[in-house]
Order: C-alpha cells, then structure tokens, then sequence
C-alpha cells in the first residue's frame, strides 16, 4: 500500500497581512506595532486551522532590516513560524524553502500575492495561492464547519404519515368502537 504524500503549506507571512482581506479589515491603528501583533496571531491560528493534521505549514515574515540575529524559529501549534536573517528577504527563504520541499518529492502549496514569487515557485512545479484565495478558502472552511453544526431537527415519520386521510379515519373509527 502506497504512503500517503507529504504535504507543506509555506506562507509568506506579511505579505498575506497586506494582501488578505481578513487581515486588512482589522480594526486597528494602520500598520502599528498592535495591528501587525493582532494580523500575525490571526494568520497563526488560520494556518494551524487550515493545514490540520494532514500538512506540514512554515510561516515566513521578511526580518532582513532588523539589526542584529534576527533570524528565529518557533514552532506554535504545529505550526514553525521563521523569520529570515539579516540581509535575507522572506522571499529568498520562501523559495529556498519550496525548492528543498520538491527535491523531497513533498507537495508544496505556497501562499502569497506577490507575482515574483509565484513566477518563481511555480517554475518549479510548486503549487501556488493568493493571500485573497487562502482568506476565501477559509471563509469557506468555516461556512462548511458551521453547516455541520447546524442542528437540524427530523420529523418522526408515522404509518399515519404514509395513509390517505379515508383509510386513516376509517382505522381511527375500528380503533375507537373495539
């Protein structure tokens, strides 16, 4: 029996934040220290929804600018959340990321809008997604997760139910007279 394929969903973290509707309509000062706190928490917990059990997920935020070692790595729910060294882009680390993925013959599905990128990854057989696409995706991850948990309630049906009117006043008549 053949094993199931390796998946990774790799992010391209800031990038997403700018460019998702989920992440661009919160209601926050615009682009402060909070907003970006609020986005990125936000981000964490779709991609730990969205990948699950059956993926691997990476997300990626650009750290090139910051002084010092500012490459780190952290795993939060399954999840390893990595931000690129000094003098590194996200980008550089992205497609690094999604090169190495394929020469292990894992399926790679890469999210960002940003068409360098996609032209990038997508020369070498990775899959690619929109930031828009991933927040429509889980828009409709939660449409479905709430459709299942919609209680709907069943009606008992009764041989009364499958009768004609007639037969079931006439049973109704037996019934009271014996």
């Amino acid at each position: 029996m053949a094993r199931p394929r390796k998946k990774l969903l790799i992010v391209d973290g800031y990038n997403a934040i700018r460019s998702g509707s989920r992440y661009r309509n919160i209601q926050l000062p615009d682009f402060t220290d909070d907003y970006f706190n609020v986005a990125r928490q936000r981000l964490l917990n779709d991609v730990i929804d969205y990948a699950g059990r059956g993926m691997e997920a990476i997300v990626v935020y650009d750290a090139a600018d910051r002084k010092g070692d500012a490459s780190k790595t952290e795993t939060v729910g399954g999840v390893r959340v990595m931000f690129s060294a000094m003098g590194q882009t996200a980008d550089h680390l992205i497609e690094k990321l999604a090169h190495d993925a394929r020469e292990r013959g894992v399926e790679t599905i890469v999210v960002t809008s940003d068409a360098t990128i996609q032209d990038t990854v997508f020369g070498g057989g990775i899959d690619r997604m929109s930031a828009e696409g991933f927040c429509q995706e889980l828009g409709s991850m939660a449409d479905d997760r709430k459709e299942k948990e919609t209680v709907s309630v069943s009606r008992k049906n009764t041989v009364a139910d499958r009768i004609s009117p007639d037969v079931l006043e006439k049973l109704r008549r037996l019934r009271d007279e014996g």
